[in-house]
């Protein structure tokens, strides 16, 4: 994976990447496209992803923590078993995104889009798991 840690990839059109294992810790990707592309294992922490397309993006067992994505397209998105403690999903779009089995313990989902969301397994923003 590549090491892009606190790299400046804001609105940077990386459609189909493979950043696989990628370091993207306090990266800026705000705005960017990354539709398509296969982050999964990534590690994320703390990255900006406001306003990122994420639509039909591999972030299966992503670390997002802390996370940014406020107001990104993960429509379709695979976010199985991904990591989301306190991240920022106000507005996001998540319609028919796969969060099974992930973390969004104390993460923010106001005014994010959940419809036809898989999430279970889940452990929802007030700890609970859902079924």
């Amino acid at each position: 994976g590549a090491y892009l840690e606190g790299a400046d990839l804001s609105g940077a059109d990386l459609t189909e990447a493979k950043l696989v294992t990628a370091w993207l810790r306090g990266a800026d990707l705000s705005g960017a496209n990354l539709s398509k592309a296969n982050l999964s294992w990534t590690y994320c922490e703390k990255a900006n992803l406001s306003g990122a397309d994420l639509t039909e993006a591999n972030l299966f067992g992503a670390y997002l923590e802390g996370a940014d994505l406020s107001g990104a397209d993960l429509s379709s998105a695979n976010l199985g078993s991904a990591k989301l403690r306190g991240a920022d999903l106000t507005g996001a779009d998540l319609t028919g995104a796969n969060l099974s089995w992930a973390v969004l313990h104390v993460a923010n989902l106001s005014d994010a889009n959940l419809f036809g969301t898989n999430l279970k397994g889940t452990t929802m923003p007030d700890g609970t798991l859902h079924n």
